[in-house]
């Protein structure tokens, strides 16, 4: 397989090309990350992956680019990362006992081919108490997260059942980037 370039700074998204075994290397793309005032989260996801892409690719265009953008959505709300403790307080509680949808979109770009597409995994949240909250933003672990939770890491304990890709809650559902390299190949 050949090399991709992986236009994301996310630690998660490298561990997991990383784990899959795909040659790589990360250069980060720097873009606005504004949401249009009418555009839907799935609308929203796969433009920031194809403009992170484009990003790269515009520098780099006879290589492999990767863009990847994961967002929450929990009762129509659109959650990115909390950045502070008191948003991410917020997030937890809004989260907290319900389902909710982790949405990722992905880009695949070389040269003039381009392929965009997303993920959509359900997910079902604990009840919360104020103290679980409070101890969980207190690890620091929810600040760079979208929803201000992390399953492989301390957040794992808070999920009580998913519906589809593990890792699309991570940060990059692999078996979709999987196929897309298989279409872009044939």
């Amino acid at each position: 397989m050949e090399k991709i370039i992986l236009a994301s700074k996310s630690p998660r998204r490298a561990e997991i090309l990383r784990a899959v075994g795909w040659d790589f290397e990360t250069r980060p793309a720097n873009i606005d990350e504004t949401r249009g005032d009418s555009e839907d989260a799935i609308t929203y996801v796969k433009r920031l992956a194809r403009e992170k892409a484009e990003t790269i690719a515009g520098v780099d265009p006879q290589n492999l680019v990767l863009g990847a953008d994961t967002v929450v959505v929990v009762d129509g709300e659109i959650m990115g990362q909390p950045g502070d403790d008191p948003k991410a307080q917020w997030m937890l509680k809004t989260l907290s006992g319900k389902w909710h949808e982790v949405l990722t979109g992905v880009a695949l770009l070389r040269g003039e081919q381009a392929i965009v597409d997303h993920e959509c995994t359900r997910v079902r949240f604990a009840d919360l108490s104020e103290e679980e909250i409070e101890w969980y933003v207190s690890t620091g672990e929810p600040h760079d997260k979208a929803g201000a939770y992390a399953i492989q890491g301390l957040g794992g304990v808070f999920i009580e059942e998913i519906e589809g890709d593990y890792f699309n809650i991570v940060g990059l559902p692999v078996r979709l980037v999987y196929e897309m390299l298989r279409r872009m190949n044939h």
